[in-house]
């Protein structure tokens, strides 16, 4: 077994078709195909049923797949470790974020990476926690900045928070306050015209439940948009919306009030999310990839600096 009968393997897995997979490889099918029954050999046991609308994975091959993946990972870390031992001048780092933190902490972070190491190849994935954390698992990803985690994700991770935020009301800064408190009541945010997430968000569902469990149903007038389009809609007008605090950072055109705490909870935010950075709990993470994770820290603390009472390091108290 050796790694090119690994990555034909896990090719014509992700595929199901012999054809296409040996087109993704450059190789002729035949070549893959012997590739692929030399494996089954060693292994002693068929790997896929073929058929002639495709190939799916017998039972061996679904026990063998995640292993190869993460095989596949390993030899990659160990090739790209190697051709860093020589200052940084090589490499590459696949970051995962969320959108909310792409259009903000993570464009801080890798301007600065970038600045200090040109030669280092950056990828980056924008999903939603669930999935930056499968691509986590299946070795797509070396670093993922993520907004939710739960007890199986620290068995499998390494995650290290960073930063807490309040989420806040935005509004249009050519339009009145919404307010002319410092503070909005999450009953009067239901209220005026909403405009809310896609359901793929990790934010709609923190807000949807926010409003659930207060009893509210709010006044919404646009629903399914991205990030960037909910910021533009609320600029021109169209609405308000609840946003992680961050995104208003160099954004003159919007305005932005707290959310006041609910009672029993008068000492906390509305509605707040930790950030965090994960990492495969089972893989050494290589020079280059440490060096993104202690810029991911230090952008992290500016932009808490800069954030005021909104935004603040996970460990410290509320400000």
């Amino acid at each position: 077994m050796n790694l090119e009968q690994l990555r034909s393997f896990v090719e014509v897995a992700r595929f199901g078709n012999f054809t296409r997979a040996a087109e993704e490889l450059y190789l002729a099918q035949p070549s893959l195909s012997r590739q692929i029954a030399a494996l089954e050999h060693d292994l002693g046991a068929e790997l896929f049923h073929r058929a002639r609308g495709g190939s799916t994975l017998t039972t061996a091959g679904e026990s063998l797949l995640p292993l190869a993946r993460r095989m596949l990972a390993d030899a990659e870390s160990v090739r790209r470790e190697l051709a860093e031992l020589a200052g940084l001048e090589r490499g590459r780092v696949r970051l995962g974020a969320t959108p909310t933190l792409c259009i903000s902490l993570v464009a801080e972070v890798l301007s600065a990476f970038h600045a200090e190491h040109p030669g280092i190849e950056l990828h980056l994935s924008e999903q939603g926690s669930r999935r930056l954390l499968d691509e986590l698992a299946s070795g797509e990803l070396d670093l993922a900045l993520i907004t939710t985690s739960d007890a199986a994700t620290a068995e499998r991770f390494t995650v290290t928070p960073l930063l807490v935020e309040e989420l806040v009301v935005i509004s249009s800064a050519g339009a009145p306050p919404v307010t002319t408190r410092d503070t909005i009541e999450l009953a009067d945010v239901a209220a005026l015209p909403q405009i809310v997430f896609s359901s793929s968000y990790d934010l709609r569902s923190a807000t949807d439940a926010a409003f659930r469990a207060a009893g509210l149903t709010p006044d919404v007038v646009l629903e399914g948009a991205e990030m960037d389009a909910v910021l533009r809609f609320v600029e021109r007008g169209l609405g308000v919306a609840i946003v992680p605090a961050m995104v208003l950072i160099d954004r003159p055109g919007l305005r932005s009030v707290r959310l006041g705490a609910p009672a029993p909870a008068l000492d906390r935010p509305a509605l707040e999310r930790t950030i965090s950075v994960a990492r495969p709990a089972d893989v050494a993470s290589t020079a280059a990839v440490e060096v993104m994770r202690h810029t991911i820290t230090a952008s992290a603390t500016a932009f808490a600096a800069r954030a005021g009472q909104t935004m603040r390091l996970a460990g410290e108290g509320p400000r």
